[in-house]
């Protein structure tokens, strides 16, 4: 064999080498791809696991059952009333909806546990509630108060039929607010200067950095007064000849009464909460909830696939790193 011979065997065989390494560490990427799949996919199935295990009876026992046994539909109003939160008008009228058309449903119970919030959210879950008894008049709309039905927590408790109460729960807050802060003494400590530009001469109206205008306190106190006025005929509307406003002028100006008060002052109309309203009222002792909830496991489910995405694509990266 030749000298040149020699070295063109040696060039085939480290070429063959190389190829053969590259084949291997193909396969051995392929089988720890594989591997970090089945990986996420035991972990993804332990955490659906873990998280609908603690759910199922809840799960089982807030789906209405055709049985044809009468029960009372409950529904949750908890927290802050905003579109974003789970009191949203979105949330509630359609846990209303579905309990209105289920045919077992005797009646039922809103339980407010609420400092109020959007106006305008409570004033679409207020007329709904009304629209539906309007078309369903055999169904009876119950408000039962825990802790707490303020503001706007008040105002879709005032669609009901009838509100009650735990002596010690706090109502009314029959009012309307809007608040924030000022900074212009404080920027003019700092040294710092403000610079607003605006198309339109109110635009930049109420702007926290700069100073207060009489004609602009004024715009905002007069758009108060009006959602005010609509809370308070929203609240007559519902109450009717019950409320003792001749009694307690200030009974629309804000304050907040316990529940033994309320009653008196006809913001609410008895003690009991949800069983003895299901049980002596509704005649309907058996209590489905059908307050719609989060989807958690939706979001979860997002969180977890943005999570492997982004980790797989860490990973593709390095391994395009590598190799080039």
């Amino acid at each position: 064999m030749t000298e040149l011979d020699s070295k063109q065997s040696q060039d085939e065989s480290w070429e063959r080498e190389l190829l053969n390494r590259l084949a291997f560490a193909t396969l051995n990427e392929q089988r720890r791809i594989r591997r970090w799949g089945i990986f996420f996919k035991i972990l993804f199935f332990l955490y659906l696991f873990v998280l609908l295990v603690p759910l199922y009876p809840n799960l089982i026992n807030s789906i209405p059952q055709v049985t044809g046994k009468k029960y009372t539909a409950l529904i949750e109003v908890n927290g802050v009333i905003s579109s974003e939160a789970e009191a949203s008008a979105d949330n509630i009228i359609s846990s209303l909806r579905t309990a209105f058309e289920d045919k077992n449903v005797a009646g039922i119970i809103l339980r407010i546990n609420s400092p109020g919030g959007s106006p305008v959210q409570s004033g679409y879950i207020y007329d709904e509630i009304r629209q539906l008894k309007e078309k369903n008049s055999d169904k009876s709309v119950y408000a039962v108060v825990s802790d707490l039905c303020a503001s706007g927590g008040y105002y879709i408790a005032a669609a009901a039929d009838e509100i009650y109460v735990d002596q010690a729960s706090i109502i009314g807050s029959i009012g309307v607010l809007m608040n924030g802060f000022g900074f212009v003494n404080a920027i003019e400590k700092l040294g710092i200067e403000r610079r607003l530009l605006t198309a339109g001469e109110n635009k930049g109206f109420l702007d926290p950095f700069s100073p207060m205008k009489t004609e602009d306190v004024a715009h905002i106190e007069t758009l108060l007064k009006v959602i005010h006025q609509q809370f308070i005929d929203k609240v007559k509307l519902g109450r009717g000849d019950k409320l003792k406003v001749d009694e307690n002028p200030d009974l629309f100006s804000g304050l907040v009464w316990t529940g033994e008060q309320a009653i008196d002052l006809g913001l609410a109309d008895g003690l009991g909460n949800s069983s003895y309203v299901a049980r002596e009222l509704i005649e309907a002792e058996e209590i489905k909830d059908f307050t719609k909830r989060p989807d958690y496991f939706e979001r979860f489910a997002e969180g977890l696939g943005s999570a492997m995405a982004n980790t797989l694509a860490q990973q593709l990266q390095l391994n395009q790193q590598a190799i080039q």
